[in-house]
């Protein structure tokens, strides 16, 4: 039996290392079925195989991070044919940020080395990792790009035996270190800016991090614990005496959210704004009211809210 466990690890670890993968193996890393792959990419065009002389379908690595992508959203309740604009828009936002070529095959090598470690419970090798990696790249990248990546992937695959306790064990790992980082940041005669969740639209370590993108130089931000009531929100701006709220949510607002953050808008006295891919969602809905989007995208964040609390950033 642990013959047959070693062969099946073998044929994976070799089938990672190849530059193009069957579609059986994409729906094992993905744990999307074949079927649903094909109709992504008949019906909507979503993920563009390439195909061998006989026919068949082989994905590159990009493909498998699409699918990934793809994945992610419709979890979050996005319907599959609103994905394919999203992610267009989430990749020229993307490439405005950083108009240098990015390395995605060290990328690629990273993550494999972080499942391996993760893998094997070794909190020791991903520390090494951990440090390694912040020091090749910047911020906005190791979390991005490197991190998140993994930490998205092993979520999207808890119904997998073992993959719940290996989430847990990353997601202890990041938001720890995160946390740490966080404390560092902060600015005692910065501008104060509170960021808080939007109610069940994201998880911790995602408004962490954001924390931490948003941070700067001389931007002190206050992260409020996940579960704070949104109707409290004045309450608590008006005894923190924030320069500005920003609301974080990677779920697609409807009419109920919208009517909800132009309520707390006029209730507060510090200006608001929403981050996370539901600022990429809701920039057209938001249009003409006092509410920012910050979008989610690393220093863009805190460029926009440097912007925003400067009054230079249309709304």
């Amino acid at each position: 039996m642990n013959d047959s466990s070693g062969a099946s690890n073998l044929a994976s670890s070799a089938f990672e290392q190849q530059d193009l993968f069957p579609i059986r193996e994409v729906s094992r890393l993905t744990g999307v079925n074949p079927v649903t792959l094909r109709a992504w990419e008949r019906r909507y065009g979503l993920i563009r195989p390439t195909r061998t002389e006989s026919g068949h379908r082989l994905y590159s690595m990009a493909d498998v991070e699409a699918v990934r992508s793809i994945l992610s959203w419709t979890e979050r309740g996005v319907a599959v044919s609103k994905v394919g604009s999203i992610l267009a828009r989430s990749a020229a936002t993307r490439e405005a940020e950083e108009p240098i070529a990015t390395p995605s095959g060290e990328w690629n090598e990273w993550q494999g080395q972080l499942r391996d470690a993760v893998n094997g419970f070794d909190e020791v090798r991903l520390e090494q990792l951990y440090g390694q990696i912040f020091s090749t790249y910047p911020l906005a990248v190791v979390f991005q790009d490197v991190l998140l990546p993994v930490w998205q992937e092993l979520l999207l695959r808890q119904d997998e035996f073992g993959g719940t306790s290996e989430w847990l064990f990353l997601d202890a790992f990041i938001r720890a270190r995160v946390l740490q980082r966080l404390q560092l940041a902060r600015m005692p005669a910065g501008e104060r800016i509170l960021l808080a969740a939007m109610p069940g639209q994201c998880r911790e370590l995602e408004l962490l991090v954001a924390g931490l993108m948003l941070s700067g130089d001389s931007l002190a931000v206050s992260v409020l614990p996940i579960g704070q009531p949104l109707e409290e929100l004045a309450l608590v701006c008006d005894k923190m005496k924030p320069q500005g709220l920003v609301l974080y949510s990677n779920v697609p607002h409807g009419e109920t959210q919208l009517r909800q953050l132009n309520k707390l808008s006029l209730a507060l006295d510090c200006p608001l704004a929403l981050a996370g891919e539901a600022a990429e969602l809701g920039r057209e809905a938001l249009a003409g009211t006092p509410i920012a989007c910050l979008g989610s995208s690393g220093k863009l964040m805190q460029r926009r809210l440097r912007q925003f609390l400067a009054g230079q950033l249309d709304t």
